[in-house]
């Protein structure tokens, strides 16, 4: 639904769009004069406006100009409505910033269609800037926690290829990251981030999985000014706004085949081109990949670019799942109680013997991220300085009761409870693959990852 403002004094026509607009679900309000709908926007921000060139007491053209350079009211979308023939004041509107523009006498089906394409615009755009907005250039220290063999020979792995990379001036090697959904990808990569000399430069973190397939080639690359629909003014993609810091390229396995070759061609020659420039940029950027699929198979099936593979996989590291070094199970667990503790301002819980060998004894099939969450649940269920049984809600206990009698137990489920274990087994079954895992419950992959989200999986 959107909130629109009508700046129109024709009193008919301003009623027959409101009507219209009512029945469409939206809200709008009718201001006749300029002077008016300033008096408007002090008060409250519309999503979108609806807004006359002739006007009683100023020219819409006019007010578009003082819109776009106010710092609070610049980013509204501005839909020009211009009388029939009146072609010049519609050029002259988009080139002051207006979203669109309709011709008079307008048509109604059309007005909706168009605040339909700009209500998706909008979504875009904001989806566009999350990732922008997401990392900063500092963060938190990242803290490796594992006294496995398995753990200590990737320490020594990323410890010696820093160490490289510390001494070269350019051209650093690509790192690719395999290992199953959280097995901790994501903290290794800002491992090697935080531990270079690159530390104070910015550490870009793209999810090719979470982003719109149509919006991901202006996330990476940018875009130059008018390059597409509602692109007023030049922005820089994510791999030039990490300037000589680190470009975390997360579910790489997710990436469109069409654009597979634009990543390759940025790779291979370090440099970008905007979308819609004619000029590339020269990158200096650290990459790491990182993926939870099989990319030889993919690359076998037709769904990934072997050239791009053979770039990506120059030093590859194996993240080992959680079930595979059961030793660092009780640190992590420790490491989450004291973040937890601390978050919520709590005394600090111990695990019983008997919780630490369930934990160590269950299978983890969400790997570090489930036991994190796990142990948070724990945590504020803890009212006795404890950490037991009773307190560790895991997926085994919810199998075991269904392997007895499931309609029972889903009888005392809430939705959400069954909601969650169906994501948990089918995640499961196909070892972390979400796309896999989304077939076989019906869903597309954008519903599965907000159910994950929601759940925290």
């Amino acid at each position: 639904m959107l909130n629109v403002l009508l700046v129109e004094d024709e009193t008919l026509f301003a009623k027959s769009v409101l009507k219209r607009l009512q029945r469409e679900g939206h809200t709008a309000t009718v201001m006749e004069t300029i002077t008016d709908a300033n008096e408007y926007l002090e008060k409250s921000l519309p999503d979108v406006i609806l807004l006359d060139v002739r006007l009683p007491d100023a020219s819409g053209l006019d007010f578009l100009q003082s819109l776009r350079a106010h710092q609070s009211w610049h980013a509204i979308p501005v839909i020009m409505m211009t009388a029939y023939g009146e072609l010049e004041d519609a050029v002259q509107a988009m080139k002051l910033g207006a979203t669109d523009y309709l011709k008079k006498p307008v048509d109604l089906d059309e007005l909706v269609l168009t605040l339909n394409k700009v209500m998706q615009t909008q979504k875009l755009s904001q989806q566009l800037d999350y990732s922008h907005v997401r990392e900063a250039h500092g963060s938190e220290p990242v803290v490796m926690i594992g006294h496995s063999s398995a753990m200590h020979s990737i320490k020594q792995q990323m410890e010696r290829i820093i160490q490289l990379v510390d001494r070269a001036e350019t051209e650093f090697p690509i790192i690719l990251i395999n290992g199953e959904t959280g097995t901790g990808k994501d903290v290794l990569a800002r491992y090697y981030h935080q531990s270079g000399k690159w530390r104070d430069k910015p550490f870009v973190h793209v999810d090719c999985a979470a982003l719109p397939k149509e919006l991901i080639e202006a996330e990476l690359f940018g875009y130059e000014r008018g390059a597409f629909t509602n692109a007023h003014q030049a922005k820089a993609g994510l791999i030039e706004v990490a300037e000589a810091g680190t470009v975390f390229l997360d579910e790489i396995g997710e990436l469109p085949i069409e654009l597979q070759s634009k990543l390759l061609n940025v790779l291979e020659r370090r440099q970008v081109r905007r979308i819609g420039a004619t000029q590339e940029r020269p990158v200096s950027a650290h990459f790491i990949a990182a993926t939870n699929r099989d990319l030889p198979q993919m690359v076998a099936d037709g769904e990934f670019r072997s050239d791009l593979y053979f770039r990506l996989n120059v030093i590859q590291l194996q993240m080992p799942p959680l079930r595979e070094r059961k030793m660092d199970i009780a640190p992590l667990a420790a490491h989450f109680v004291a973040i937890v503790a601390r978050r919520y301002g709590l005394d600090l819980p111990v695990f019983t013997e008997t919780a630490v060998n369930a934990l160590e004894d269950y299978h983890w099939p969400g790997n570090i991220r489930e036991l994190q969450h796990v142990v948070e649940r724990a945590v504020m269920m803890s009212t006795d300085g404890l950490i037991d049984i009773p307190q560790l809600i895991m997926q085994t206990t919810v199998t075991k009761s269904l392997q007895q009698d499931p309609v029972e137990v889903l009888g005392h489920m809430t939705l959400e409870q069954v909601e969650k274990y169906l994501l948990e087994k089918a995640l499961e079954r196909t070892a972390g693959n979400v796309s896999r895992a989304a077939r076989e419950l019906g869903l597309t992959r954008m519903a599965m990852r907000y159910r994950m989200e929601k759940y925290q999986l």
